[in-house]
């Protein structure tokens, strides 16, 4: 909802060049590559405009940061608000504050717990979930299959388990077995989160290989954690050509594994796309102009047959 201003401002206002429409911007983590792209994406489709002032922040991974930084972002009188939420499960309360103050607010990239039931100024900008980790899984078992390696026995790599996204990815992949859309035996031979961080992969997968339990794939709900893990293995003398691995988001980074033969798979996410996609969908509501309250960025299968297809793309 727009401000109103009052007759003399109104006036004054008038007189002078169009004030630029004020949005607000809450990510959950500035020291993450994927966020670091979708962030840029906004802020570039901003700077090439004359009338767009956007002012972005860093919640810190911290849930009541976050909400401070709506606030504030209220009481400063933004024209709207784009949150990237730290934890997917506490939309509520900041969509009820924008809701009560009248601000429209757009979640991109993590879906919020409230998405169904979403004020008609609120809205979603992200991709599909349920795309991501089938894309990945049915790829990685057609090459297992191509392998000749059935049955499989593979490790799984969480993200962090508030958010949305690593839950749907993860579900996902016990889908795809339930649902016989894989084409070898998957055996899980156990499932933790690393949350999405390439260090605590890393930890992770060296743990895992100190048990001495032999493995044919590494299923990860990230790029970041694949390359973490990726690292493990190589440090610990596996033959990367030996081993699946796959990953989500096709990182700049995750394509420079692919090309050394290290990643396998991966799915590209548009992250410029989805952060130019939720500005564009927050100055169309601040403007009062009608907005699906679900926008989906289309996800989109990485292989090393195709890969030079994306590498300007994240």
């Amino acid at each position: 909802m727009r401000k109103f201003f009052a007759a003399t401002t109104l006036a004054t206002l008038m007189s002078t060049s169009a004030m630029a429409e004020s949005i607000g911007v809450s990510m959950a983590l500035f020291d993450d590559n994927f966020l670091t792209v979708l962030r840029n994406g906004m802020v570039e489709m901003a700077e090439g405009m004359d009338d767009v002032d956007i002012q972005v922040e860093d919640a810190q991974n911290d849930v009541a940061r976050q909400l401070d930084q709506i606030n504030n972002f209220i009481a400063s009188g933004v024209d709207a608000i784009i949150v990237n939420p730290v934890d997917t499960s506490a939309t509520q309360a900041m969509s009820d504050a924008a809701d009560a103050a009248g601000v429209p607010l757009v979640y991109v990239n993590r879906q919020p717990v409230n998405v169904d039931t979403l004020p008609d100024n609120q809205a979603f900008v992200a991709s599909d979930e349920r795309e991501s980790g089938t894309l990945e899984t049915v790829e990685i078992c057609d090459i297992l299959a191509a392998a000749g390696k059935d049955p499989a026995n593979v490790y799984i790599m969480m993200g962090e388990l508030s958010n949305q996204a690593a839950v749907q990815r993860t579900q996902d992949i016990d889908d795809v077995i339930a649902n016989d859309q894989c084409s070898v035996t998957l055996n899980i031979i156990d499932r933790q989160t690393a949350n999405w961080s390439r260090d605590e992969a890393q930890d992770l997968m060296t743990n895992w290989l100190s048990t001495g339990e032999p493995f044919d794939a590494l299923i990860s709900n990230n790029d970041e954690m694949a390359i973490g893990a990726i690292q493990a293995m190589k440090a610990s003398g596996i033959a990367m050509e030996n081993v699946v691995v796959g990953g989500i988001d096709a990182t700049q980074d995750a394509l420079f594994a692919m090309a050394a033969g290290e990643l396998d798979v991966t799915v590209f996410q548009d992250a410029a796309g989805q952060g130019a996609g939720a500005l564009d969908a927050a100055l169309k509501l601040a403007r009062g102009e009608d907005v699906d309250q679900k926008v989906y960025v289309p996800f989109q299968l990485v292989t090393p047959e195709n890969m030079s297809e994306f590498t300007t793309r994240n």
